[in-house]
């Protein structure tokens, strides 16, 4: 089953093509940001750029074609494409007509004192803070994080002991994970149920991209809060950092990093704060950072966690609860209503797939067919009826006017339905206004 919860971006690359190159070139401004973006250059690339870090002059393409022979020209040609989608080398003229390559200036210095030194600190380590009195080992890092990101996911799942700010529930409404009612308290939605699938790489990385696109819409600056995950991705997990010297804006920003889990904060006023795993493994995005967050528990992978249990009950009915064993039963009620909070019997059919008991998983099929089939059944049950928006025509005068104005609205694809007997039919909201003008035309000229 294809998820429907695209991760549009895989990794820190893909999510920067989309950038406009403005908002790229005042990124490279921050040597920690260049850093970044050439440790998850393909090797091939990076051995581009390291040529080419200390040339004035561009080189020719020809020149640069050379340098793979040609059983490798596929990779040198994703180089290519991978360095000028990022803007780390432009095309350039050179005389004669031939066409060169030469590097950003902006990245290419800022990889140079990235590299060699030099330019500011990125971040002052201890500071003059001294040393902590309420110090976080490695161990209590992970464990703080694990617990304040699955606080997020119970509050999705509604538990009622799971409580997040105003700031965050308004993030998942906009992210399509949950929805809200007028009145009524925020529930997840179809996409927020296939979310909760995923593995925590993926839903830290998905759902960083979310905030991302509402950083400007909160008054926030895209490119300094890009260049502060960045230099994150650079600390070391297990010392803290100070938080002098940050503008209003990133210190907002720590805040909400908090409740996400990425960053350890005694208290909201404290001057000093300690990046956990998720945070310094974010910049890598899902592709490389599902591998470095394998060493800390994924969330609700046990059978028996809270999280499970909550996820089985948004599509049964939870019957009895004992210290080891969950009994609940898949009804038709408990299934229609869970698809009438956007779940449909599809996903309900795979999580039980993929959470199914080791013994379950050594039969074929895993699920029995009549469990399966009746899901669907119990779904098409409510999908029997489908309502289209429409504007209805009626009392026609004849059947020529009837037939003049039904060819017109199927000429403009918006006819609906059509009952030719009783001369009645239907168009769709956008199109009522283009019929409804050829209406009044053919009766001028009448």
């Amino acid at each position: 089953m294809k998820l429907r919860v695209q991760l549009q971006c895989k990794n820190l690359h893909e999510y920067l093509r989309e950038l406009s190159p403005e908002i790229l070139d005042r990124l490279y401004n921050h040597p920690a940001t260049c850093l970044a973006v050439y440790r998850e250059l393909p090797c091939l690339a990076k051995n581009y750029v390291m040529r080419m870090l200390f040339l004035d002059q561009p080189l020719p393409q020809a020149a640069v074609a050379l340098w793979v022979n040609k059983e490798s020209k596929k990779d040198h040609d994703e180089c290519v494409a991978v360095l000028a989608g990022l803007r780390l080398w432009h095309s350039q003229q050179l005389q004669g007509g031939l066409q060169g390559y030469i590097l950003n200036p902006v990245f290419k210095d800022n990889l140079r004192i990235a590299l060699l030194g030099g330019g500011r600190a990125w971040a002052d380590e201890r500071s003059s803070l001294g040393p902590d009195r309420h110090a976080r080992d490695i161990e209590s890092l992970d464990r703080y994080a694990m617990e304040r990101w699955e606080v997020i996911l119970h509050f999705m799942v509604g538990s009622p002991s799971a409580a997040v700010s105003q700031d965050l529930a308004q993030l998942l409404t906009q992210a399509g994970l949950m929805k809200s009612e007028a009145g009524e308290a925020p529930s997840i939605t179809s996409a927020g149920f296939q979310f909760l699938l995923l593995d925590t790489a993926s839903q830290l990385w998905y759902f960083t991209l979310q905030y991302l696109k509402t950083a400007q819409s909160r008054g926030m600056g895209l490119v300094e809060i890009l260049s502060f995950l960045f230099q994150l991705s650079f600390s070391t997990l297990g010392r803290d950092y100070s938080v002098e010297g940050m503008s209003e804006s990133l210190l907002t920003f720590l805040q909400h990093l908090r409740e996400f889990g990425l960053v350890f904060q005694r208290k909201r006023k404290s001057r000093r704060y300690y990046p956990t795993r998720l945070a310094i493994s974010l910049a890598a995005g899902v592709t490389s950072s599902s591998s470095s967050l394998s060493s800390s528990s994924n969330l609700g992978s046990t059978p028996d966690s809270e999280l499970q249990v909550s996820l089985v009950a948004l599509f049964s009915e939870m019957l009895y609860r004992f210290p080891n064993v969950v009994v609940a039963q898949v009804t038709r009620e408990s299934v229609q209503q869970a698809i009438a909070n956007g779940i449909t019997a599809q996903q309900i059919i795979h999580f039980l797939r993929t959470r199914a008991h080791p013994i379950m998983l050594k039969q074929t099929p895993v699920l029995p067919p009549t469990v399966t089939d009746q899901i669907r059944l119990w779904e098409l049950e409510r999908d029997r009826l489908q309502f289209t928006e429409g504007v209805l025509y009626n009392q026609f005068l004849s059947q020529a006017d009837f037939e003049v104005l039904r060819d017109r609205a199927q000429g403009l694809d918006c006819l609906v339905w059509q009952d030719v007997a009783h001369r009645v039919m239907v168009v769709t909201p956008h199109g009522h206004s283009e019929v409804k003008r050829f209406w009044k035309q053919q009766k001028s000229h009448t």
